[in-house]
């Protein structure tokens, strides 16, 4: 097997990027650039998850995004003069990929984008910008869906693309079954909603994210809500912490870890949210629960082309009566999993096999 340079920096690039990792021979080098700079949302999930030690993690200064992928750029050009790899694997839209995929580039060594193609259509979202620019300067594309593939041709990049599925769903399938035992938190047996909210478009915009709680305090459910580090952040610079903590309905938490996660997602009447992730978690057999994304754009159609998901926007009315109507009726269409069958990152390693 080739020597390859595996590079990831936040939670869902680790749980995306675990059944490769898992399945690669031990002449692969894992590289945590530490855009997750809290414990909670990075280096938890690689001890959560059985996997090894990065063999390199990288200090960054939390900073504006071109000077964190500045810092990247730097540090990881000097492993790769160490390491010599003869691919570097990415996954997803972060800064991490970005950055990753630049310095790639530029040391001449291929590039292999896992969940390549997806669109947004919508320049508002930095994920948007990077994963565009990383797929035109990628060498293998594995997109998830003949959708994303489509998006890949579209574009004419110059990489070879492929359809595989999401890995996502090999992590579900390979986790769900033991998350009860492994999972550190009590959750109420009666119904609930989750709530997850992290994305810039969203929390960093005072007027939206008002938009979204104000929904959520009066739509009088019950509601469990992990809340991400950066979200926490913005509700207590907008004065608004207190008037959801306030809500008894409510039930605030810190980053929960990834199996916590399965759980709440198991036992839920439906999920909120704003993460591309989740979307697709939840149509894996083993989950199967309504999605309402609270987002303008949506880079994961399929799953509101199959009505799996729905999605709803930001706009307060709009956001209350889908949460009234989903509660009323959470049931799902008899619709299988857009994202593959769990057997994704076998076809990846095949293919970097065959053509690197």
């Amino acid at each position: 097997m080739m020597k390859t340079a595996i590079i990831m920096g936040t939670r869902p690039e680790i749980i995306k990027l675990e059944p490769i990792i898992s399945k690669l021979s031990r002449n692969s080098s894992l590289i945590f650039t530490g855009q997750h700079y809290d414990y909670n949302m990075g280096l938890k999930f690689i001890e959560q998850l059985g996997i090894k030690t990065p063999d390199y993690s990288l200090k960054i200064i939390r900073n504006n995004p071109s000077v964190q992928m500045s810092q990247i750029i730097s540090k990881l050009s000097k492993i790769f003069l160490e390491l010599k790899p003869e691919n570097v694997i990415v996954q997803g839209d972060t800064n991490t990929v970005l950055a990753a995929s630049l310095c790639s580039l530029k040391s001449k060594i291929p590039i292999s984008h896992v969940e390549s193609g997806l669109r947004s259509f919508d320049w508002r979202m930095p994920e948007e910008h990077n994963r565009v620019t990383t797929d035109h300067i990628s060498d293998l594309l594995f997109a998830p869906t003949k959708t994303a593939k489509n998006n890949l041709i579209s574009e004419k990049v110059h990489g070879k693309s492929f359809v595989t599925g999401n890995t996502v769903i090999d992590a579900i399938n390979k986790f769900s079954n033991i998350s009860s035992k492994k999972s550190s938190i009590s959750i109420p047996e009666s119904d609930f909603i989750l709530l997850t909210l992290h994305r810039a478009e969203n929390v960093d915009d005072e007027k939206t994210l008002s938009q979204i709680i104000k929904a959520i305090i009066d739509s009088q459910e019950k509601i469990i809500f992990p809340i991400h580090p950066r979200t926490l952040k913005k509700l207590h610079e907008f004065s608004l912490y207190k008037k959801i903590s306030n809500c008894k309905r409510i039930i605030l938490l810190n980053a929960i870890g990834y199996f916590d996660m399965i759980e709440l997602m198991k036992k839920c009447s439906f999920i909120l949210t704003d993460s591309g992730g989740l979307q697709e978690e939840a149509t894996s057999p083993s989950i199967r629960k309504k999605v309402l994304v609270l987002r303008k754009s949506s880079d994961r159609p399929e799953s509101i082309e199959s009505e799996l998901s729905e999605l709803v926007g930001t706009n307060y009315k709009k956001i209350v009566k889908a949460i009234k109507q989903t509660s009323e009726n959470p049931r799902l269409p008899n619709q299988q999993t857009p994202y593959g069958n769990g057997n994704s990152s076998q076809k990846i390693i095949k293919l970097m096999s065959k053509y690197i």
